[in-house]
């Protein structure tokens, strides 16, 4: 299965396991990061679904958890755009 990056949504080609240093080639941004791990969850207690993990405040940033797995397949990546132009489309008089 393909894995992408989280930021970019770019596909992430794995040689080896992944590394607290490594990046995306793509965008530069980190990859063992919560966003990229198939654990992380929005709606869940920390945004993990693992409850033992400790608290890691910036998701977006490389951590030492050691639950920490590659999602498969690609990222929800929401069109800034369009969402705007929805909420203005509410809140116009």
């Amino acid at each position: 299965m393909a894995h992408h990056c989280w930021s970019c949504n770019g596909e992430i080609e794995i040689i080896d396991k992944i590394v607290r240093s490594d990046t995306c080639p793509h965008c530069g941004t980190d990859l063992k990061a919560c966003k990229n791990c198939k654990l992380y969850d929005p709606n869940a207690h920390n945004e993990c679904r693992e409850s033992t993990t400790l608290y890691v405040p910036d998701k977006e940033r490389a951590n030492f958890c050691e639950f920490w797995t590659f999602k498969d397949g690609a990222h929800d990546v929401a069109d800034k755009g369009a969402t705007l132009s929805k909420l203005e489309g509410l809140f116009k008089k």
